[in-house]
């Protein structure tokens, strides 16, 4: 993350301290050339574009989002997806949601 530097490295790196705060026991990987969150299965994915930073969940679909934060891969059969952009508040409450969501998702099972 270190290495995207300007506001996608600080975007992903709010994100991961977000995510650390909903879940401390969290574990973070490194696949795809992505950060990869987990904790019982995936919670999501991080991933940079030039103009978006994007978390994919990838049981997105299932997951009560009642902030409606999830603003990408609205379609899919079971992932959802945040695309971030350059100036965007994060809905930090509606984000820590989805990962606690996630999380008892995948314990629950």
């Amino acid at each position: 993350m270190a290495n995207l530097g300007g506001w996608r490295g600080d975007t992903l790196a709010r994100l991961r301290a977000l995510i650390k705060q909903a879940d401390p026991d969290v574990v973070e990987e490194w696949k795809w050339d992505n950060p990869v969150w987990s904790h019982g299965g995936i919670i999501c994915t991080g991933e940079a574009y030039k103009a978006t930073v994007k978390t994919t969940f990838p049981k997105g679909a299932s997951l009560p989002d009642p902030k409606g934060i999830f603003n990408s891969s609205l379609t899919g059969g079971t992932r959802r997806a945040i695309d971030f952009r350059e100036g965007e508040p994060i809905d930090e409450e509606g984000f820590i949601a989805l990962i606690q969501a996630a999380l008892a998702a995948n314990l629950a099972k």
